[in-house]
């Protein structure tokens, strides 16, 4: 790359007008930089782009598909048990609360490793209930905190509407923070009474609105076709609308296969494309092999009701999912940008990091026989600890 001096002194014949008496890097036109943002490959790429200086950072900012790089790039898997030394950080946030540096991986650069810096109170303190936006959500008692997995800017909503403490089901934003019609929706239910709540808190407001849940909790909700959609624990579905009040309207479904219920033992859903899928893993009987079998079902809404069709492959898409049921999934184009492996399920693990799993007929083409199986048989479950999850970035989001 050329020095600014070389482009400030090239000849008026061969210097583009636009940056003609340009001073350095900084000054160079936004129209410019802006087609240089699609090229970028990896996260390193995108943090090196907008870390140059304050310029490039604001050019970033203002590019209008930057979110769109969500399914173009794997997210990124946060390791909150592998702790960093980072002598050029500091310790502590700007309000006194000590740090810890985690180390982070991008499937698409495994070679150079990131890293965040999450309050140590989110480990010893409160309890994980989900992440949205690059924001994860915790809570302990009354209180809910919302922080930025990787600036470490925090938003500290009004204590909850109960009397006395609280078990935090789920969490998640419906929008980005800066968004003027951002929600946080958490599911909790009081430890004393133990009725559970649905709640939901437009942020910068005041007070909470709450929906008493009869039957069930809701463990998921994911936005599909400019709808929000809600899982319970007994993974019926429901339509989630905000206005004019908070409220839930259960999706008739018909399992596959013609089941009266779902065979699976803790199924999550992900929207993948123009699909919304419901993804879980069945044991093998088959000693050579994949030791489990994930297969994606599809929601089929053309049919009333609505129908749980098999997926036979997803084509050039691969699914994210860490090991707590909070945590959210997430697909992304596996083909072309980062060159991942396709109809593929990356688990977010301790050792090794990532497992890859092989969905439907893929699995044993894809398992790699080295791994452990005694070991590497997942399902996701409901931990007091944070786990490895996936990511991406606010600024993506901004």
């Amino acid at each position: 790359m050329q020095s600014p001096s070389k482009i400030v002194g090239a000849s008026a014949s061969t210097t583009n007008p636009a940056v003609y008496g340009l001073q350095g890097w900084a000054d160079l036109p936004e129209g410019l930089l802006h087609s240089i943002i699609p090229l970028l490959s990896s996260f390193l790429e995108l943090l090196a782009f907008a870390g140059t200086c304050h310029s490039w950072r604001t050019v970033f900012g203002s590019y209008p598909s930057k979110s769109t790089f969500c399914t173009l790039l794997p997210p990124l898997l946060v390791r909150p048990h592998i702790s960093v030394r980072a002598p050029n950080l500091p310790s502590k946030s700007d309000d006194g609360h000590e740090l810890r540096t985690c180390q982070v991986l991008d499937p698409a650069n495994m070679k150079s490793t990131l890293r965040c810096q999450i309050r140590e109170e989110t480990f010893e303190k409160l309890h994980f209930a989900g992440s949205s936006y690059g924001q994860l959500i915790c809570g302990r008692g009354r209180s809910c905190l919302i922080v930025d997995v990787f600036t470490g800017a925090k938003v500290l909503p009004p204590q909850l509407p109960f009397c006395n403490n609280t078990y935090f089901y789920s969490g998640m934003l419906t929008a980005p923070l800066a968004s003027p019609n951002s929600h946080l929706l958490v599911c909790a239910a009081s430890k004393q009474g133990g009725q559970c709540f649905l709640l939901d808190w437009l942020i910068g407001s005041d007070s909470w609105s709450k929906l008493q849940l009869n039957d069930s909790r809701i463990e998921q909700i994911v936005e599909f076709n400019g709808q929000f959609i809600a899982m319970d624990y007994h993974y019926r579905l429901h339509n989630l609308s905000l206005a004019p009040q908070l409220g839930l309207q259960e999706i008739a479904t018909m399992w596959w296969d013609g089941l009266d219920e779902c065979p699976y033992l803790r199924p999550w859903i992900v929207v993948c494309g123009d699909m919304l899928l419901m993804v879980d893993h069945y044991i093998s009987l088959s000693f050579d092999g994949a030791p489990v079998n994930y297969k994606p079902f599809r929601l089929d809404m053309s049919t009333v009701p609505a129908a749980w069709v098999e997926v036979k492959k997803i084509e050039n898409y691969s699914l994210f999912i860490g090991s707590d049921v909070r945590s959210p999934a997430f697909s992304c184009a596996s083909l072309g940008r980062w060159s991942g492996r396709s109809n593929c399920l990356y688990y977010g693990y301790y050792d090794p990091p990532l497992v890859l799993h092989g969905l439907g007929d893929d699995a044993d083409a894809v398992w790699d026989p080295d791994n452990d199986p005694d070991d590497l048989v997942f399902k996701r479950n409901w931990y007091i600890q944070l786990q490895p999850f996936w990511v991406y970035p606010s600024m993506l989001y901004r």
